[in-house]
Protein backbone atom coordinates (compact mmCIF):
# COMPACT_ATOMS: atom_id res chain seq x y z
CA UNK A 1 0.00 0.00 0.00
CA UNK A 2 1.09 3.77 -0.80
CA UNK A 3 2.27 5.41 1.66
CA UNK A 4 0.65 8.97 1.85
CA UNK A 5 3.07 11.62 3.64
CA UNK A 6 1.52 14.55 5.31
CA UNK A 7 3.47 17.64 4.48
CA UNK A 8 3.21 19.62 7.40
CA UNK A 9 4.75 16.23 9.42
CA UNK A 10 7.42 16.82 6.99
CA UNK A 11 8.30 20.04 7.28
CA UNK A 12 8.58 19.48 11.11
CA UNK A 13 10.67 16.38 10.62
CA UNK A 14 13.19 18.33 8.66
CA UNK A 15 13.13 21.30 10.96
CA UNK A 16 13.55 18.86 14.30
CA UNK A 17 16.49 17.33 12.25
CA UNK A 18 18.06 20.79 11.55
CA UNK A 19 17.80 21.81 14.79
CA UNK A 20 19.55 18.57 15.94
CA UNK A 21 22.01 18.52 13.44
CA UNK A 22 22.85 22.60 15.00
CA UNK A 23 23.00 21.86 18.61
CA UNK A 24 25.35 18.84 17.68
CA UNK A 25 27.61 21.09 15.39
CA UNK A 26 27.12 23.89 18.06
CA UNK A 27 28.29 21.80 21.24
CA UNK A 28 30.94 20.51 18.84
CA UNK A 29 32.30 23.85 18.31
CA UNK A 30 32.51 24.54 21.98
CA UNK A 31 33.90 21.41 23.10
CA UNK A 32 36.59 21.62 20.27
CA UNK A 33 37.79 25.61 22.30
CA UNK A 34 37.74 24.22 25.47
CA UNK A 35 39.76 20.80 24.84
CA UNK A 36 41.96 23.20 22.45
CA UNK A 37 45.49 22.13 24.20
CA UNK A 38 45.44 26.18 25.31
CA UNK A 39 43.21 25.34 28.39
CA UNK A 40 44.97 21.90 29.27
CA UNK A 41 46.76 24.42 32.17
CA UNK A 42 46.34 27.88 34.02
CA UNK A 43 49.80 28.64 33.22
CA UNK A 44 48.99 29.25 28.96
CA UNK A 45 45.97 30.93 28.77
CA UNK A 46 47.00 33.85 31.45
CA UNK A 47 50.82 33.53 30.40
CA UNK A 48 49.36 34.79 26.92
CA UNK A 49 46.49 37.16 28.04
CA UNK A 50 48.59 38.54 30.29
CA UNK A 51 51.27 39.65 28.45
CA UNK A 52 48.86 41.17 26.13
CA UNK A 53 47.31 43.44 28.57
CA UNK A 54 50.29 44.68 29.87
CA UNK A 55 51.21 45.86 26.46
CA UNK A 56 48.11 46.96 25.61
CA UNK A 57 47.25 48.90 28.96
CA UNK A 58 51.19 50.43 28.45
CA UNK A 59 50.48 51.48 25.32
CA UNK A 60 47.32 53.12 26.40
CA UNK A 61 49.21 54.64 29.31
CA UNK A 62 51.69 56.47 27.33
CA UNK A 63 49.61 57.61 24.64
CA UNK A 64 47.31 59.48 27.59
CA UNK A 65 50.92 60.56 28.82
CA UNK A 66 51.41 61.82 25.39
CA UNK A 67 47.97 63.59 25.42
CA UNK A 68 46.85 61.58 21.70
CA UNK A 69 44.05 60.06 23.52
CA UNK A 70 42.33 60.58 26.97
CA UNK A 71 41.13 57.68 29.16
CA UNK A 72 37.43 58.05 30.27
CA UNK A 73 37.09 59.62 33.78
CA UNK A 74 33.86 58.18 34.57
CA UNK A 75 35.60 55.20 35.58
CA UNK A 76 38.70 54.75 37.14
CA UNK A 77 40.68 57.36 37.14
CA UNK A 78 43.86 57.45 34.63
CA UNK A 79 46.96 56.66 37.70
CA UNK A 80 44.31 53.77 39.20
CA UNK A 81 43.69 52.95 35.81
CA UNK A 82 47.48 52.09 34.86
CA UNK A 83 48.44 51.01 38.43
CA UNK A 84 45.52 48.56 38.38
CA UNK A 85 45.81 47.23 35.10
CA UNK A 86 49.83 46.83 35.61
CA UNK A 87 49.35 45.21 38.98
CA UNK A 88 45.89 42.73 38.33
CA UNK A 89 45.91 42.69 34.88
CA UNK A 90 48.73 41.95 34.24
CA UNK A 91 51.33 40.77 37.14
CA UNK A 92 48.47 39.04 39.28
CA UNK A 93 47.26 37.54 36.42
CA UNK A 94 50.40 35.79 35.55
CA UNK A 95 50.59 34.65 39.02
CA UNK A 96 47.52 32.85 39.31
CA UNK A 97 48.85 31.16 36.34
CA UNK A 98 51.75 29.74 37.77
CA UNK A 99 50.12 29.16 41.48
CA UNK A 100 47.38 27.29 39.89
CA UNK A 101 50.26 25.22 37.36
CA UNK A 102 52.48 24.55 39.92
CA UNK A 103 49.82 23.54 42.73
CA UNK A 104 49.16 20.62 40.57
CA UNK A 105 52.87 19.52 40.74
CA UNK A 106 52.88 20.64 44.77
CA UNK A 107 49.34 18.54 45.78
CA UNK A 108 49.05 16.17 43.37
CA UNK A 109 45.89 17.36 42.89
CA UNK A 110 43.88 17.71 39.64
CA UNK A 111 44.24 21.70 39.06
CA UNK A 112 41.45 23.80 36.95
CA UNK A 113 41.40 22.36 33.29
CA UNK A 114 39.42 22.34 29.92
CA UNK A 115 35.91 23.63 30.61
CA UNK A 116 36.06 25.40 33.69
CA UNK A 117 39.68 27.14 33.06
CA UNK A 118 38.08 28.50 29.53
CA UNK A 119 35.60 29.61 31.66
CA UNK A 120 37.70 31.54 34.18
CA UNK A 121 39.64 33.02 31.46
CA UNK A 122 36.33 34.45 29.70
CA UNK A 123 36.02 36.27 33.08
CA UNK A 124 39.12 37.32 33.02
CA UNK A 125 38.44 38.92 29.54
CA UNK A 126 35.07 39.99 30.70
CA UNK A 127 36.85 41.99 33.25
CA UNK A 128 39.55 43.99 30.63
CA UNK A 129 36.89 44.84 28.48
CA UNK A 130 34.57 46.64 31.26
CA UNK A 131 38.46 48.43 32.44
CA UNK A 132 39.05 49.36 29.10
CA UNK A 133 35.34 51.01 28.47
CA UNK A 134 36.51 52.57 32.11
CA UNK A 135 33.00 54.37 32.47
CA UNK A 136 31.40 54.22 36.06
CA UNK A 137 28.80 51.65 34.94
CA UNK A 138 31.62 49.12 33.15
CA UNK A 139 33.50 49.16 36.07
CA UNK A 140 30.80 47.93 38.34
CA UNK A 141 30.50 45.10 36.32
CA UNK A 142 34.32 44.96 36.22
CA UNK A 143 34.44 44.63 39.76
CA UNK A 144 31.67 41.94 40.25
CA UNK A 145 33.49 39.90 37.50
CA UNK A 146 36.84 40.40 39.25
CA UNK A 147 35.28 39.06 42.60
CA UNK A 148 34.47 36.03 40.72
CA UNK A 149 37.70 35.28 39.20
CA UNK A 150 39.54 35.59 42.20
CA UNK A 151 37.49 33.50 44.57
CA UNK A 152 37.27 31.12 41.96
CA UNK A 153 41.10 30.90 41.72
CA UNK A 154 41.68 31.16 45.33
CA UNK A 155 38.86 28.18 45.97
CA UNK A 156 40.60 25.72 43.80
CA UNK A 157 44.54 26.65 45.10
CA UNK A 158 42.16 26.22 48.97
CA UNK A 159 41.10 23.06 47.77
CA UNK A 160 43.78 21.65 46.26
CA UNK A 161 46.44 22.10 49.20
CA UNK A 162 43.41 21.01 51.78
CA UNK A 163 42.61 17.77 50.23
CA UNK A 164 46.59 17.54 49.46
CA UNK A 165 47.33 18.38 53.56
CA UNK A 166 50.10 20.51 51.97
CA UNK A 167 50.68 22.97 54.62
CA UNK A 168 53.73 24.13 53.36
CA UNK A 169 52.11 26.35 50.82
CA UNK A 170 48.96 27.21 52.93
CA UNK A 171 49.99 30.73 53.17
CA UNK A 172 49.51 31.12 49.59
CA UNK A 173 45.73 31.52 50.43
CA UNK A 174 45.38 34.68 52.96
CA UNK A 175 48.31 36.10 51.24
CA UNK A 176 45.94 35.81 47.78
CA UNK A 177 42.59 36.75 49.98
CA UNK A 178 44.35 39.72 51.16
CA UNK A 179 45.59 40.91 47.89
CA UNK A 180 41.80 40.22 46.14
CA UNK A 181 40.80 42.46 49.38
CA UNK A 182 42.85 45.53 48.15
CA UNK A 183 42.00 45.08 44.64
CA UNK A 184 38.06 45.38 45.51
CA UNK A 185 39.39 48.18 47.99
CA UNK A 186 41.20 50.36 45.51
CA UNK A 187 38.53 50.17 42.76
CA UNK A 188 36.13 50.87 45.37
CA UNK A 189 37.86 53.92 46.68
CA UNK A 190 38.46 55.19 43.30
CA UNK A 191 34.78 55.05 42.56
CA UNK A 192 33.82 57.06 45.62
CA UNK A 193 36.35 59.87 45.18
CA UNK A 194 38.75 58.27 47.65
CA UNK A 195 41.49 58.41 44.98
CA UNK A 196 44.19 59.42 47.65
CA UNK A 197 43.27 56.14 49.34
CA UNK A 198 43.00 54.27 45.93
CA UNK A 199 46.65 55.34 45.51
CA UNK A 200 47.67 54.31 48.33
CA UNK A 201 46.28 50.96 48.41
CA UNK A 202 47.37 50.40 44.67
CA UNK A 203 51.05 50.77 46.07
CA UNK A 204 50.48 48.67 48.80
CA UNK A 205 49.15 45.91 46.04
CA UNK A 206 53.02 46.45 44.85
CA UNK A 207 54.47 45.48 48.64
CA UNK A 208 51.68 42.69 48.54
CA UNK A 209 53.33 41.19 45.38
CA UNK A 210 57.06 41.58 46.47
CA UNK A 211 55.81 39.17 49.39
CA UNK A 212 55.12 36.83 46.87
CA UNK A 213 57.86 37.28 45.01
CA UNK A 214 59.92 36.81 47.89
CA UNK A 215 57.83 33.52 48.61
CA UNK A 216 58.20 31.92 45.40
CA UNK A 217 61.62 33.31 44.63
CA UNK A 218 62.91 31.89 48.00
CA UNK A 219 62.29 28.55 46.77
CA UNK A 220 62.79 27.92 43.43
CA UNK A 221 65.64 30.43 42.33
CA UNK A 222 68.73 28.42 44.97
CA UNK A 223 66.69 24.94 43.41
CA UNK A 224 67.03 26.34 39.87
CA UNK A 225 70.34 27.94 40.33
CA UNK A 226 71.84 24.55 42.12
CA UNK A 227 70.29 22.41 39.04
CA UNK A 228 71.05 24.67 36.04
CA UNK A 229 74.64 26.38 37.33
CA UNK A 230 75.82 22.68 38.50
CA UNK A 231 76.39 24.51 41.97
CA UNK A 232 76.77 22.80 45.11
CA UNK A 233 73.46 22.80 47.88
CA UNK A 234 72.49 26.45 48.16
CA UNK A 235 72.04 26.94 51.89
CA UNK A 236 70.62 30.56 53.20
CA UNK A 237 71.41 31.20 56.97
CA UNK A 238 67.59 30.30 58.98
CA UNK A 239 67.49 33.34 60.67
CA UNK A 240 67.37 35.38 57.78
CA UNK A 241 64.49 33.42 56.37
CA UNK A 242 62.54 33.43 59.60
CA UNK A 243 63.51 36.94 59.22
CA UNK A 244 62.61 38.23 55.96
CA UNK A 245 58.58 37.24 55.72
CA UNK A 246 57.95 39.07 59.32
CA UNK A 247 59.56 42.36 58.25
CA UNK A 248 57.93 41.88 54.72
CA UNK A 249 54.35 41.86 56.00
CA UNK A 250 55.48 44.33 59.03
CA UNK A 251 56.50 46.85 56.00
CA UNK A 252 53.51 46.79 54.31
CA UNK A 253 51.09 46.97 57.34
CA UNK A 254 52.74 49.73 58.81
CA UNK A 255 52.44 51.30 55.05
CA UNK A 256 48.97 51.06 54.79
CA UNK A 257 48.27 52.47 58.29
CA UNK A 258 50.27 55.42 57.55
CA UNK A 259 47.38 57.10 55.76
CA UNK A 260 44.86 56.65 58.78
CA UNK A 261 46.73 57.10 61.78
CA UNK A 262 49.91 59.31 62.60
CA UNK A 263 52.27 56.78 63.94
CA UNK A 264 55.34 57.73 65.82
CA UNK A 265 57.36 56.10 62.92
CA UNK A 266 57.37 55.40 58.90
CA UNK A 267 58.11 52.42 57.57
CA UNK A 268 61.17 53.71 56.05
CA UNK A 269 63.36 51.71 58.43
CA UNK A 270 61.55 48.28 57.91
CA UNK A 271 61.47 49.03 54.27
CA UNK A 272 65.32 49.21 54.68
CA UNK A 273 65.70 46.30 56.30
CA UNK A 274 63.61 44.56 54.36
CA UNK A 275 65.52 45.87 51.06
CA UNK A 276 69.09 44.74 53.08
CA UNK A 277 67.73 41.04 53.62
CA UNK A 278 66.71 40.43 50.60
CA UNK A 279 70.36 41.28 49.39
CA UNK A 280 72.07 39.62 52.31
CA UNK A 281 69.49 36.49 51.06
CA UNK A 282 70.80 37.03 47.52
CA UNK A 283 74.63 36.90 48.31
CA UNK A 284 74.10 33.35 49.70
CA UNK A 285 72.68 31.91 45.99
CA UNK A 286 75.83 32.01 43.88
CA UNK A 287 75.01 34.30 41.30
CA UNK A 288 78.10 34.89 39.50
CA UNK A 289 77.69 31.57 38.64
CA UNK A 290 74.99 32.35 36.86
CA UNK A 291 76.32 34.38 34.38
CA UNK A 292 76.42 32.04 31.00
CA UNK A 293 72.34 30.96 31.96
CA UNK A 294 70.58 33.90 30.90
CA UNK A 295 67.39 31.92 32.39
CA UNK A 296 69.02 31.99 36.12
CA UNK A 297 70.90 35.36 35.68
CA UNK A 298 67.67 37.32 34.72
CA UNK A 299 65.98 35.66 37.99
CA UNK A 300 68.49 36.91 40.20
CA UNK A 301 68.62 39.95 38.72
CA UNK A 302 65.55 40.55 39.37
CA UNK A 303 66.03 39.72 43.00
CA UNK A 304 68.61 42.01 43.28
CA UNK A 305 66.39 44.80 42.11
CA UNK A 306 63.37 43.77 44.31
CA UNK A 307 66.10 44.11 46.91
CA UNK A 308 67.55 48.13 45.63
CA UNK A 309 63.93 49.18 45.14
CA UNK A 310 62.73 48.30 48.96
CA UNK A 311 65.90 50.35 50.06
CA UNK A 312 65.09 53.28 47.25
CA UNK A 313 61.82 53.37 49.10
CA UNK A 314 63.44 53.48 52.72
CA UNK A 315 65.26 56.13 51.34
CA UNK A 316 62.77 58.32 49.78
CA UNK A 317 61.26 58.91 53.22
CA UNK A 318 64.60 60.61 54.19
CA UNK A 319 66.07 64.73 53.68
CA UNK A 320 69.14 63.60 51.50
CA UNK A 321 69.09 67.50 50.42
CA UNK A 322 72.04 67.54 52.58
CA UNK A 323 73.96 65.43 49.83
CA UNK A 324 72.02 66.84 46.45
CA UNK A 325 70.16 63.89 46.37
CA UNK A 326 66.10 63.47 45.59
CA UNK A 327 65.07 59.87 45.71
CA UNK A 328 61.24 60.52 44.13
CA UNK A 329 58.83 57.54 45.77
CA UNK A 330 57.24 56.91 42.27
CA UNK A 331 61.18 56.08 40.74
CA UNK A 332 61.61 53.53 43.60
CA UNK A 333 58.64 52.12 43.15
CA UNK A 334 59.07 51.25 39.84
CA UNK A 335 62.72 49.92 40.31
CA UNK A 336 60.51 47.07 42.02
CA UNK A 337 57.53 47.07 39.35
CA UNK A 338 59.49 46.93 36.07
CA UNK A 339 63.08 45.52 37.90
CA UNK A 340 61.72 42.96 39.87
CA UNK A 341 58.07 42.57 39.16
CA UNK A 342 58.50 42.35 35.49
CA UNK A 343 61.83 40.83 34.83
CA UNK A 344 60.79 38.17 37.61
CA UNK A 345 57.16 37.46 35.72
CA UNK A 346 59.19 37.46 32.07
CA UNK A 347 62.47 35.19 32.83
CA UNK A 348 59.70 32.37 35.49
CA UNK A 349 57.07 31.96 32.04
CA UNK A 350 59.56 31.58 29.73
CA UNK A 351 61.00 28.89 32.38
CA UNK A 352 57.74 27.56 33.58
CA UNK A 353 56.69 27.16 29.72
CA UNK A 354 59.05 25.30 28.32
CA UNK A 355 59.36 22.78 31.49
CA UNK A 356 55.28 22.06 31.71
CA UNK A 357 55.48 21.46 27.75
CA UNK A 358 58.20 19.05 28.14
CA UNK A 359 60.17 21.20 26.54
CA UNK A 360 64.61 21.27 27.22
CA UNK A 361 65.33 24.63 29.51
CA UNK A 362 66.81 26.55 26.12
CA UNK A 363 66.42 29.64 25.92
CA UNK A 364 65.50 31.42 22.51
CA UNK A 365 67.74 33.68 22.11
CA UNK A 366 65.62 36.44 21.20
CA UNK A 367 64.33 36.15 24.76
CA UNK A 368 67.67 37.06 26.42
CA UNK A 369 67.25 40.22 24.03
CA UNK A 370 63.98 41.10 26.12
CA UNK A 371 65.36 40.47 29.50
CA UNK A 372 68.14 43.01 28.87
CA UNK A 373 65.34 45.56 27.57
CA UNK A 374 63.14 45.17 30.85
CA UNK A 375 66.70 45.75 32.70
CA UNK A 376 66.87 48.84 30.71
CA UNK A 377 63.10 49.92 31.02
CA UNK A 378 63.92 49.69 34.58
CA UNK A 379 67.45 52.20 35.05
CA UNK A 380 65.57 54.31 32.45
CA UNK A 381 62.19 54.50 34.31
CA UNK A 382 64.14 55.01 37.48
CA UNK A 383 68.07 57.46 36.52
CA UNK A 384 66.10 59.63 33.42
CA UNK A 385 63.79 61.68 35.92
CA UNK A 386 66.46 62.09 38.16
CA UNK A 387 67.53 64.92 35.30
CA UNK A 388 64.67 66.49 34.03
CA UNK A 389 63.81 63.94 31.61
CA UNK A 390 60.96 62.07 32.74
CA UNK A 391 58.69 62.41 29.41
CA UNK A 392 61.92 60.89 28.02
CA UNK A 393 61.74 58.43 30.23
CA UNK A 394 57.94 57.42 30.11
CA UNK A 395 58.19 57.21 26.55
CA UNK A 396 61.49 55.02 26.49
CA UNK A 397 60.60 52.60 29.34
CA UNK A 398 57.08 51.75 27.22
CA UNK A 399 58.61 51.35 23.90
CA UNK A 400 61.49 48.65 25.43
CA UNK A 401 58.48 46.96 27.60
CA UNK A 402 55.97 46.83 24.95
CA UNK A 403 59.14 45.47 22.92
CA UNK A 404 59.96 42.92 25.13
CA UNK A 405 56.20 41.86 25.77
CA UNK A 406 56.07 41.08 22.26
CA UNK A 407 58.71 39.45 22.04
CA UNK A 408 57.78 37.27 24.45
CA UNK A 409 54.55 37.05 22.72
CA UNK A 410 56.11 35.90 19.66
CA UNK A 411 58.81 33.18 20.78
CA UNK A 412 55.64 31.46 23.32
CA UNK A 413 52.57 31.62 21.26
CA UNK A 414 53.04 29.07 19.56
CA UNK A 415 54.66 26.82 22.62
CA UNK A 416 51.22 27.57 24.82
CA UNK A 417 48.92 26.75 22.19
CA UNK A 418 50.82 23.20 21.16
CA UNK A 419 50.70 19.85 22.72
CA UNK A 420 53.39 18.72 25.38
CA UNK A 421 55.80 17.50 22.90
CA UNK A 422 56.31 14.57 24.86
CA UNK A 423 52.96 12.99 24.66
Amino acid sequence: MMEIQDPELMVLKYKQDNQSHSVVERNSFFSSIYQHDIFDLAFRPFFLLGSLASILSMIIWVLQLNSIISLNNSGLSPSIWHIHEMIFGFATTIAAGFILTAGKTWTKQPSLTGKNLCLLTLIWIAVRIAIYINTNSSIVVALLFQIVWWLVTILTFTKMVYLSKNKRNYLFVPLLSVMMIVNIAIILCDMINLTGLAMHLSRASILLFTILISIIAGRVIPFFTQNGAKTQKINTPIWIEKLILPVAITGVVVFILGYFFNLPFTPATIMLLAGLLHLLRLSFWKSTKTRNVPLLWSLHISYLFMGLGLILLGLSYFDLSFINISIPFSNALHMITIGAIGLMIFAMMSRVSLGHTGRALILNKMLILAFLLLILTALIRVILPLFNLTQLAWNLSALLWVSSGLIFIFVYSPILFEKRIDQ
